[in-house]
Formats: structure tokens, sequence, C-alpha cells
């Protein structure tokens, strides 16, 4: 998922992607990126089917949305790339999601560079999560450790699935290094169907 540059050209014909906390007209587009997951097709597909990121999940959790600002003459819009929830008792990665288009652009990597940011803020020295078997090698890729596996739990997950910790370093150590979610273009132009806003 390495980020790929843009010439001055590309960034005045894409916009700028930034991440910010979600909000509850976020819900639906962040549940159809979800439920339209390639990662979660075949055999996974149960995991996701009926899934919903509603409103009060929203509000409960700490979440925080990729989007890329779109101008239009109508005012600017945005396009949602990718989502992150972090949970701080127990400290825990609950969801993380990136478009199947924006996949490949860095999106992953910025979103748990700002994950780890939030988790520093809150006092949280590591950052659980239960990895889906096809995100494995994305996590380790990012810096998280191995510590285990979760069991499956019939019927509701079929499959063992393994369990990381991603170490968040302490202020100090991070004191003198440059923002870790700098703006910028990084994803091409592509057609999106959730474009919409709201559920």
């Amino acid at each position: 998922m390495g980020a790929r540059r843009v010439g001055a050209a590309g960034a005045a014909r894409r916009g700028v992607v930034r991440i910010r906390r979600a909000e509850g007209r976020d819900a639906g587009r962040l549940t159809r990126l979800v439920r339209s997951s390639r990662a979660y097709e075949g055999r996974y597909a149960s995991m996701v089917e009926g899934y919903r990121v509603g409103p009060d999940y929203i509000e409960a959790h700490r979440v925080f949305v990729a989007v890329e600002e779109i101008p239009g003459d109508a005012g600017p819009g945005e396009r949602v790339l990718g989502f992150y929830s972090l949970m701080v008792e127990p400290a825990e990665l609950d969801l993380m999601f990136v478009s199947d288009q924006a996949q490949g652009y860095g999106i992953g990597r910025r979103l748990v560079e700002h994950m780890r940011g939030e988790a520093r803020r809150a006092g949280i020295d590591g950052v659980r999560v239960v990895s889906h078997p096809p995100a494995e090698g994305f996590y380790r890729s990012v810096g998280a450790r191995p510590v285990g596996t979760v069991p499956a739990n019939p019927p509701a997950v079929m499959w063992d699935r393994p369990e990381f910790v991603f170490p968040v370093a302490s202020v100090a150590s991070v004191a003198s290094v440059a923002p870790v979610v700098p703006e910028g273009p990084v994803v091409p132009e592509v057609p999106v169907a959730d474009s919409g806003t709201g559920e």
C-alpha cells in the first residue's frame, strides 16, 4: 500500500486527502464500504452481510474517515476512501476498511499512523487488533506484532483469526517527528458508487 506521488498537474485535477472525525451523516457511506469490500467475498461474505455502521456507533467510538476533497461548481464535495474505529477501553482497533478503488495508494498506512496518534493522545501504549485473515500481511507490514490466534467461534466466525498488537510510541519519542498524515493527493480519479452522503 505505498503512496504514489503525482505532479502539480495531477494535483490540480484531484482532490486533497485528509483524515477527519466521522459524523453521523457518514453512517450510510461507511456501511456501504464495509458491505461491498472485496476482502469479504466468498466464504467471508457472511461476516459483513447485514453489517451496519450506525450513527450510534460513530457517536460511541473514535471513528475517523479518510476523505478525498473534490472541488465542484456547486461547492466542494468529498469521497470516502477508508475509515477506522479505535476503542479505548480495552484498547482495540475495532474496524478498518479501505475502499477497493483506493487500495494501493497508502490510505491504509495513513489510517494506521493516525490511529497510533489517537492512541498516543489517549495514553494507550498498545492497540490490539483481531485481523481478518486476508489482512494479516497488511497488519504485519505496518508494524503490528503477532501475539496469538483467536479461535473460530461458530456460527458467528467460522475460522481462526490472527491477533496482533500495535505498539504505540510515547509522546516524547515522537515529539520531533513531522506530522504523520500529511494532506496531499494520492488517489487517482475512479468511479465510486458511494458518492452520496448519509444513509
